[in-house]
């Protein structure tokens, strides 16, 4: 039984799972996507939510210490570049859920679950943002007219 265990084991070491981990997140700062299993897309979203987080709560674009702290999950300079210039100023407004799972269907081979696991772009902010104006013009126009 599975009583107090936090996350899946993956069929994987600790070491191995870890790697796993550091590999993916740095292919999902570098290509903004990634295609996975389900299960791993899971897994690693919650890394990568807490990523753009500790970019984002750092002032003067990131102190020395959670660059490296940063550098110590991805173990990329590309990547922690990209995370602390870019992807820190696309979700700086944002309160949180950076990313997020599109299931895309089984794998031909073996029949897992797939998925994309991707972070949120600034067009979906601004689109949000269309809708609630034009909700608002409905309700408007539909209110009765004073006489």
């Amino acid at each position: 039984m599975r009583h107090n265990l936090a996350h899946k084991r993956l069929g994987r070491t600790t070491a191995h799972r870890l790697a796993l981990f550091r590999n993916m997140l740095a292919a999902l700062v570098n290509c903004d996507r990634i295609e996975t299993t389900l299960g791993k897309a899971r897994e690693l979203r919650p890394l990568a939510d807490k990523l753009i987080t500790l970019a984002k709560n750092t002032k003067n674009n990131g102190s020395v210490a959670s660059r490296r702290h940063a550098f110590s999950l991805l173990r990329d300079d590309t990547a922690v570049k990209k995370l602390f210039s870019s992807l820190a100023d696309r979700f700086r407004e944002r309160k949180g859920g950076y990313t997020r799972i599109l299931k895309l269907g089984y794998r031909h081979g073996d029949c897992a679950p797939m998925a994309i696991l991707e972070y949120l772009t600034a067009e979906i902010k601004s689109a949000a943002k269309e809708e609630k104006k034009s909700a608002k013009a409905k309700k408007v126009s539909k209110a009765p007219k004073k006489k």
